[in-house]
């Protein structure tokens, strides 16, 4: 009798401690290390310094789960869209088209910019800069009808029932439970990723470096550029598009759109966001970075290649109360056109198509 209860007191032992509830699924992750790794930028010395929120410093963690929430479908009500769906790596992290296209088949009004050296943007994030930060920007796609259509409740919902996502929410950001997990923290993740998304390798860093040199026609595309030698035509372009990013990090009219006066432009960009009149139909800069790659061009993609663009900078763009001064005839002719694309090659960096920390990691 005694042995069985003994035996009897063990099972009911053995049924009390196989109910508690696993300290994981209940949700705790103190039992997962955090151990967060600072990831340090490799950037050349004639770049500037990347501005990072003291509260979102990269860590080697915070960047691999942004590079997982980035490719993951999860981000969109129909899980269908990425972010990298928008934002294709092999075309400098644009998509190719004029206008990209949500889950519901519905176009946008502008076309994807690229992301390359998006972290040192410091005037305002979107064609017309209407966000600051990349914190904030990674949190408004998510929720756009026209995008990728969700509801951050219900992804955040979805993030912390994954079986991976808490673990590496834990290990990035140090949360000790997952229903700590925000919309915040995963923007922050995003943020982390398109940070490291840099451009630093093309032959014209390697001229600053003191690594390659010019061509004679790249030379001559150079002065043109920057309007440096005054025995070659002036093709204005240093002044929108100033190094080493290729891009001033401003919004400019730059002639698109004639217009007899400032409330006339279809769209008016940067204008809408400022409420300023002098601002509209302004838009932001791209860097030149990987041109080739981002095509079609300007902010509603209406020219195909560069060619185009070339051609209507040489034309002098089209007339409004407001369009830069710079604009005039450039009177280019098809030899200066080529030093002048002989140029913009320079820009061109294989090196970051081949990054595979850039990478989709579920492939």
């Amino acid at each position: 009798m005694k042995r069985w209860m003994l035996l009897y007191a063990i099972f009911q032992l053995w049924l009390l401690q196989s109910c508690k509830p696993d300290p994981v699924d209940s949700g705790d992750l103190t039992a997962i290390t955090y151990s967060p790794e600072a990831l340090q930028m490799d950037l050349p010395s004639h770049f500037p310094p990347m501005d990072i929120p003291a509260d979102n410093p990269l860590t080697k963690q915070g960047v691999l789960l942004g590079r997982h929430l980035f490719y993951d479908p999860i981000l969109s009500a129909d899980s269908t869209l990425s972010c990298a769906g928008c934002h294709l790596p092999e075309l400098a992290f644009t998509d190719g088209k004029p206008f990209s296209k949500g889950i519901d088949g519905i176009e946008g009004k502008r076309s994807s910019m690229s992301l390359l050296n998006i972290g040192f943007v410091r005037s305002g994030l979107f064609w017309d800069g209407r966000v600051k930060t990349l914190e904030e920007q990674a949190l408004l796609p998510v929720e756009d009808p026209v995008e990728m259509h969700h509801k951050w409740p219900e992804l955040v919902g979805q993030l912390k029932n994954h079986p991976t996502y808490p673990k590496m929410f834990r290990e990035a950001f140090g949360i000790s439970n997952k229903s700590e997990i925000t919309r915040e923290l995963a923007a922050k993740a995003l943020a982390q990723f398109e940070r490291t998304i840099i451009s630093k390798d093309s032959k014209f860093d390697k001229v600053q470096q003191g690594k390659a040199i010019f061509t004679d026609l790249e030379l001559i595309g150079y002065g043109m550029y920057f309007d440096a030698d005054p025995d070659l035509p002036r093709a204005e372009c240093g002044h929108c598009h100033n190094t080493p990013l290729a891009t001033s990090d401003a919004f400019f009219n730059n002639g698109l759109t004639a217009s007899a006066t400032l409330d006339d432009f279809p769209d008016l960009g940067r204008g809408k966001v400022t409420g300023s009149r002098a601002d509209n139909g302004k838009f932001r800069a791209p860097s030149l970075r990987n041109i080739k790659a981002t095509g079609p061009f300007m902010h509603d993609g209406r020219f195909n290649t560069i060619d185009d663009v070339i051609a209507h900078y040489n034309s002098g763009g089209k007339d409004s109360p407001n369009a830069d001064p710079l604009l005039h005839p450039l009177g280019l002719d098809a030899y200066y056109i080529k030093a002048l694309k002989a140029f913009l090659d320079t820009f061109n960096d294989t090196l970051v198509y081949k990054n595979i920390d850039l990478k989709n990691p579920f492939k």
